[in-house]
């Protein structure tokens, strides 16, 4: 789970980037790290979404999404 000190991390360290200065080696290497957690979390909030979407169709009937 990222927390929202993560994201304001994540979010200075982009504030920074565009700056002059940029961003230090070691501060390049933490928005990677931060920025992939990010994504991670993302991505297994949107699965678990999918997991417990069904398909409604015209008959009526309700259809579980499937894996592919």
């Amino acid at each position: 789970m990222i927390t929202q000190e993560k994201i304001d991390r994540i979010n200075a360290l982009a504030r920074k980037s565009k700056t002059p200065e940029g961003l230090t080696e070691t501060e390049r290497e933490e928005q990677k790290v931060l920025r992939a957690e990010y994504v991670a979390a993302f991505k297994q909030s949107l699965v678990s979404q999918l997991d417990s979407t069904y398909v409604l169709r015209p008959d009526g009937t309700k259809e579980k999404l499937i894996k592919k």
